[in-house]
């Protein structure tokens, strides 16, 4: 059977084009950017581009780029870097209960350390309500952090909305930005803090970018660990100029193809969903219809197990719940929040359509869901009476 990846909601393959402009930064041009001669310099050249592309991508100035090892970093840094500098202003944390783990997993570790941190309900369609994260802020309230796009749902919310109440109050923000990247058009003009990783569209694994305000107002954190001076230390260590210039090249082929690549995966995606929903009954999509990422499509199955039916697929690569969680077989926090029930929530599966997805790889790929749904519902069904 042909192998058909739709799993690009936990990574994608970087684009040759990203392969090809990384290449001489492992080889020739492998210096250290932090060294003093020639070798340095070019890399710190390379470096510095990079931010400029970054930059470009997501409507913010060279020097607010702080390069990571990932957007579980990223995150990280934002809120323990801000809950240590900003400790004296306060200690209350503003998120939502759809987040990703990097940021709910370490709201509850600044908990255990003397936090407070408030989770904001979305709606049954998995997008927040801003009048009710502007109601969550307190006097004491030094960050909001609320994603821009859910990585299993798709679900994009209010974030310029949000962001621009949470300045009038003085609120630090941030967004996980790492699905919404390369994917949508972003302005992050109103933000003080946006996470990103690479490896979300078509860029290497293992680095990752946060936007940290330079402007007025300005934001300061207190770095995460220490040991020399690289990035003005607020993320100290050699920098990986091969991965960043990659990161670079993802950012800047992006910004030439976001809308054509955006009308592509919607269309197969609707195509998709079309398909399915006529052939498989009882079949419903989680969060909203319309305020979704363009590749992604998180559907309700009722009588089948997910992982069941990725077992039948085989070859097919699509994904019972984020690739962060899907190993601790517990119903998805984001479902269980939009009000779906634990057995609907380990009936669901998320399909995320690529860029270089065809329109035959979607119809081979419904043709063996379909097929697989009828074999696996007819296991479920009670056995007929012999009266």
């Amino acid at each position: 059977m042909q192998r058909i990846y739709l799993d690009h909601h936990a990574t994608t393959p970087a684009d040759p084009a990203v392969v090809e402009a990384m290449a001489p930064y492992w080889t020739r041009a492998f210096g250290n950017a932090s060294s003093a001669h020639l070798y340095g310099w070019e890399a710190m050249e390379a470096v510095e581009r990079a931010q400029e592309q970054v930059a470009t991508l997501i409507g913010c100035r060279t020097k607010e780029v702080i390069f990571t090892s990932g957007a579980t970093e990223a995150d990280n840094l934002a809120l323990r870097g801000v809950a240590e500098r900003y400790v004296e202003r306060g200690r209350h944390f503003v998120s939502t209960t759809i987040e990703h783990p990097a940021v709910l997993d370490t709201l509850q570790d600044l908990q255990r350390h003397g936090a407070e941190y408030t989770l904001v309900e979305v709606d049954a369609s998995g997008v927040v309500d801003p009048g009710a994260v502007i109601a969550a802020l307190r006097p004491d309230t030094v960050l909001c952090s609320v994603m821009w796009a859910n990585n299993e749902i798709g679900t994009i919310q209010p974030i310029p909305e949000i962001a621009a109440a949470c300045r009038e109050r003085g609120v630090i923000f941030h967004s996980d930005a790492v699905q919404a990247v390369g994917h949508l058009e972003l302005d992050a003009t109103s933000l003080d803090l946006l996470s990103l990783t690479a490896h979300k569209f078509y860029g290497p694994k293992g680095v990752g970018a946060l936007m940290v305000r330079r402007g007025n107002p300005r934001v300061h954190l207190e770095p995460l660990f220490h040991g020399g001076g690289q990035q003005k230390g607020l993320r100290p260590g050699t920098l990986p100029v091969p991965l960043i210039v990659g990161l670079g090249a993802a950012c800047e082929l992006a910004m030439g193809r976001l809308a054509e690549n955006a009308k592509h995966v919607a269309s197969l995606r609707d195509h998709l969903l079309t398909r399915l929903q006529d052939e498989i009954d009882d079949l419903s999509l989680n969060g909203d219809r319309d305020r979704r990422l363009p590749g992604n499509a998180n559907l309700c199955i009722p009588g089948v197990e997910a992982e069941a039916l990725l077992l039948e697929l085989r070859e097919v690569a699509a994904s019972a719940g984020s690739a962060c969680s899907a190993s601790d077989h517990l119903p998805s926090h984001v479902l269980r929040a939009i009000g779906l029930s634990n057995e609907d929530a380990h009936a669901s599966i998320r399909f995320g359509v690529g860029k270089d997805n065809t329109r035959a790889e979607i119809d081979e790929v419904c043709d063996r869901v379909v097929e697989s749904v009828r074999k696996l519902r007819s296991f479920s069904r009670p056995p007929a009476s012999s009266n």
